[in-house]
């Protein structure tokens, strides 16, 4: 189902992903935030998780959100070289590089998972990125491979 969209009762209705995004508190919830408070508009579809640092994120909460039904999963830290805890950031990108390739193994769309940096100051990249994942996730389409089929 690429390019999703809805019918309902005649009328066609854009599919709307769910998309979990893991954010730096630093840097990217902070560039969200500015994203916010300048009225900057970006899709509603996706949900934050404020979280230390990007290198913190396990590996499993990425596969969990998708099991649990989520369409796309964020990752977005400091730019590199600007981590608040010096490498957090290239150790994220180490293991997410890792991880897209093991989900490609595991027949999972390695497109639902994306890495991205944006620090504080850029709101409007922040919401640029985020209607650019959004398009991405459309096209890729609903996340129903772990879904039980009775």
């Amino acid at each position: 189902m690429n390019e999703a969209a809805i019918e309902n009762k005649g009328e066609i209705k854009q599919w709307n992903p769910k998309i979990i995004a893991f954010l730096c508190n630093w840097c990217s919830y902070a560039g969200a935030d500015l994203a916010g408070v300048s009225r900057i508009q970006y899709p509603p579809t996706i949900r934050v998780v404020r979280v230390p640092c990007s290198g913190r994120i396990n590996p499993f909460f990425i596969i969990k959100s998708l099991m649990d039904g989520w369409d796309g999963v964020v990752v977005s830290g400091c730019h590199p070289g600007d981590c608040h805890y010096i490498s957090g950031n290239l150790v994220a990108r180490r293991r997410f590089a890792i991880l897209k390739d093991l989900l490609d193994f595991f027949g999972i769309e390695p497109e639902r998972v994306q890495f991205m940096w944006a620090s504080a100051a850029e709101g409007e990249r922040f919401a640029v990125l985020i209607k650019k994942i959004t398009k991405l996730m459309r096209k890729v389409g609903p996340n129903d491979r772990f879904k039980k089929k009775w």
